[in-house]
C-alpha cells in the first residue's frame, strides 16, 4: 500500500482494534469469575456477555446516519466517550446488574459502522478491500491477544481490572484517531430525507440482507461458544482459567496461515463470496464438532482450530463486500445496518445461549449456533455474481 493508504489503514484499524480488544478481554473469563458477581446467574452471565451487542444493534443505525450528516470523526470520538464511560461503570460494580449495566453503555458508542464507511471514504474502490482487510485482520489479531491475556490479566487484577484496562484503550483510540486518521474530503452532508431514503435501500437489498445475516450469525455463534468453551477448557483439558492461554495461543497463531491465503482470493466481488462461503461452512462443521467432541482434548482444539479460521476470515471479507454493494451516498446508513446485525447476532447469541445452558446443556448451545451458521452460509452462497464498482444499492432485489 501507498504511504498514505497505509497510514489510513493504521489508524483506523489502531481504533477498532483498540476498542474490540477491549469488549474481547471477557469473553474467555466471564464464564468463570462471573459466579462471582452477586446475583449471577448462567441466563444473566449470557445477558452480560452479550449485552453491548444489544445496544451496539441500537444505536449503529442512528450513529450512521448521524456520520452521514454531521460527518465521520465527530461521531465517531463521541462513542468512544460513551465506551469509556461504560467501561468504568462496569469496573466499579459489584452486582452482575452492575456489570450487565456498563457492558451495555460500552456498546452504545457503536462506531464500527462510521469507522467502515471512513474508511471507504478515505480511499479509492481498487484499494478498499485492502484497507478492510487491513482492519478485519487486526481484529483478529486482538481477538488472538485477547484470548492469550484475558485470563492473564483477570488473574492477576480481577473482573474490574480488565475494565479499567478497557477504559485506558478507549483513550487510546480517541488519540489514534485524532493523530494517524487525516480528514475525509469534503462532501455534502445528508439531509435527514435522503438519509431515511438510503436506510430503506439499504434494508430493501437482498445482496446486502444476505452478508447482514451472515455477520450476525457470526457472531451469535462467537458469544455462544465462550459462554461453554472456557468452561470445558477447565474440565476437559484440567487447565485453570490462567492457563487457557496455553491452548488459545497455539491454535490461533496455526490460523494465520489460513487468514493470509484466503485473503488473497479477497479482491474481487466474487472472490470474497467464495471465501465467505468456504469460510462460514468451516464455522458450522466446528461447532458441530465441538457440540458433540468437547469431552474429548483432540477435537476441542481441532474444533477451535476450524471457528477461529472461519472467522477470521469471515471478519475481514464479509465488511469488504458490504463496501461493494452499498452506494457512496448512503454508506455509513448500509454499514449501519450491517453492524446492527452484527451486534444484534452477539446479544442473541449471549442471551438465548445462556438460556439453552441453563435449560438443555453444552451441546444444545453450539448445535444451536452451528444450526444458525448453516442457514446463513446458505445466503451468503446465493450472492449476486458482480463486480460493485460503483456499487449499487437496491438494484438486485429480485435476485
Amino acid at each position: 500500500m501507498q504511504p498514505t493508504l497505509t497510514r489510513i489503514a493504521v489508524g483506523l484499524a489502531s481504533i477498532v482494534g483498540l476498542r474490540m480488544f477491549g469488549l474481547f478481554l471477557v469473553l474467555p473469563v466471564l464464564a468463570i469469575y462471573g459466579p462471582a458477581l452477586e446475583g449471577a446467574t448462567p441466563a444473566l452471565l449470557g445477558l452480560a456477555l452479550g449485552a453491548y451487542g444489544a445496544t451496539q444493534a441500537i444505536f449503529q443505525i442512528p450513529l450512521g446516519w448521524l456520520s452521514d450528516r454531521f460527518g465521520r470523526k465527530p461521531v465517531i470520538v463521541f462513542g468512544l466517550l460513551i465506551f469509556l464511560a461504560g467501561s468504568v461503570l462496569a469496573a466499579v460494580s459489584d452486582g452482575v446488574w452492575g456489570v450487565i449495566i456498563g457492558r451495555a453503555l460500552q456498546g452504545a458508542g457503536a462506531i464500527a459502522a462510521a469507522v467502515l464507511a471512513l474508511a471507504a471514504d478515505l480511499t479509492p474502490p481498487e484499494k478498499r478491500s485492502r484497507v478492510m482487510a487491513a482492519i478485519g485482520i487486526t481484529i483478529g489479531a486482538a481477538f488472538i491477544i485477547a484470548l492469550v491475556l484475558g485470563p492473564l490479566l483477570a488473574g492477576a487484577f480481577g473482573l474490574a481490572g480488565l475494565f479499567w484496562v478497557t477504559a485506558a484503550l478507549a483513550v487510546a483510540a480517541i488519540v489514534a484517531l485524532l493523530v494517524l486518521v487525516p480528514d475525509p474530503p469534503a462532501r455534502r452532508p445528508q439531509v435527514w430525507k435522503d438519509a431515511a431514503r438510503g436506510f430503506r435501500e439499504a434494508l430493501a437489498d437482498r445482496n446486502l440482507l444476505r452478508l447482514n445475516v451472515g455477520i450476525g450469525a457470526l457472531n451469535f455463534s462467537l458469544t455462544a461458544l465462550f459462554l461453554v468453551v472456557p468452561l470445558a477448557l477447565v474440565d476437559t483439558v484440567g487447565l485453570d482459567v490462567g492457563g487457557h492461554w496455553r491452548v488459545y495461543l497455539p491454535v490461533l497463531l496455526c490460523t494465520i496461515p489460513v487468514l493470509a491465503l484466503g485473503l488473497r482470493r479477497t479482491e474481487s466481488a466474487e472472490g470474497g463470496r467464495r471465501i465467505a462461503v468456504l469460510s462460514g461452512g468451516a464455522v458450522a462443521l466446528s461447532l458441530a464438532l465441538l457440540a458433540f467432541g468437547s469431552g474429548s482434548t483432540l477435537l476441542l482444539v481441532c474444533g477451535l482450530w476450524l471457528f477461529f479460521s472461519g472467522f477470521n476470515l469471515l471478519e475481514a471479507c464479509l465488511p469488504a463486500l458490504t463496501s461493494r454493494y452499498a452506494q457512496e451516498r448512503v454508506r455509513g446508513s448500509a454499514l449501519g445496518v450491517y453492524a446492527t446485525y452484527q451486534f444484534a447476532g452477539a446479544f442473541l447469541g449471549g442471551v438465548s445461549g445462556g438460556i439453552v445452558l441453563q435449560l438443555v446443556g453444552v451441546w444444545a448451545v453450539l448445535a444451536m449456533a452451528a444450526l444458525a451458521m448453516t442457514w446463513a452460509t446458505f445466503g451468503v452462497q446465493r450472492l449476486v455474481n458482480r463486480e460493485a464498482s460503483p456499487a449499487s444499492v437496491g438494484g438486485h432485489r429480485g435476485a
